[in-house]
């Protein structure tokens, strides 16, 4: 199922977590909604402006997946609201610039993130 031109539904809900550990990882209705928002409104754009390929850390996690990696209990990721990602070739502080300079989000985190190491950490956008 795509959620948008570059996205599928798959690619938001792959979690090698829940595969180890026989966790169910699918997202309810209410969460592929959010997912094929959080495609539409961040992923796609992001996608569009910088003609690479986004890779995609973590969308969705079922809360067993969540709690698993450490992961608030309120988390967006639970809600498929959020996606850690990262370009391939560009740098992740450029990367969460162009976000915040251009699209509308909830919360933004550049994470573990060690400046002068352009390719450290991760992207987290909801």
């Amino acid at each position: 199922m795509n959620l948008s031109a570059n996205f599928s539904l798959h690619e938001l809900t792959k979690s090698e977590t829940a595969l180890r550990m026989g966790f169910d990882n699918t997202p309810d209705d209410e969460a592929t909604e959010n997912l094929r928002l959080l495609c539409e409104k961040v992923l796609q754009p992001v996608r569009d402006h910088f003609g690479k390929g986004v890779k995609v850390n973590s969308a969705y996690r079922s809360p067993e997946s969540n709690a698993a990696v450490g992961g608030s209990k309120t988390s967006d990721h639970c809600k498929g609201m959020a996606a850690d990602i990262e370009i391939p070739g560009v740098a992740n502080a450029e990367l969460a610039q162009w976000i915040m300079d251009n699209l509308e989000y909830t919360q933004l985190i550049l994470e573990f993130y060690t400046p002068g190491i352009p390719d450290s950490g991760w992207v987290h956008v909801s």
